[in-house]
Order: C-alpha cells, then sequence, then structure tokens
C-alpha cells in the first residue's frame, strides 16, 4: 500500500491554533522552510517528528498524517 503525504492536516491545525509558520517550527525545533515543505506534501516528517506535531496538537499521529478526520 502506497501513502501519500500531501492531504497531510498540519496547516490547518497550525492555523486553527493562530500560528505562523515560525512560531510552529520554534514550537517543534524545525526550520520554518523545513515545516512549508511538510505542509506542501513535498517532504514528510519523520516518525518522530509525526510524533511531536500530534503531542502538541493533542491529535492522533492519523489526524496529522491526513488518514483520519479529527
Amino acid at each position: 500500500m502506497e501513502y501519500n503525504f500531501k492531504q497531510n492536516k498540519i496547516m490547518e491545525l497550525r492555523i486553527e491554533k493562530g500560528l505562523s509558520q515560525r512560531q510552529l517550527a520554534k514550537e517543534l525545533g524545525t526550520s520554518q522552510a523545513n515545516l512549508s515543505r511538510w505542509e506542501q506534501g513535498v517532504n514528510a516528517p519523520s516518525i518522530v517528528e509525526c510524533w511531536k506535531i500530534a503531542d502538541f496538537f493533542d491529535v492522533s499521529i492519523d489526524v496529522v498524517c491526513g488518514r483520519k478526520e479529527y
């Protein structure tokens, strides 16, 4: 089975929380450019980074990766 990270929810979660890319990137310990690539689906975060994102937004990794709604 092939997975496509292009439907991820990172941008939606970030905007709902009222954060800029720069602010969220700082919280997650990554660069703004890296976060932008994740939001666009150009690159996918590692599993550890997905855990950080999920923990920060208090959602499951499935939500972060776009596998289900929250």
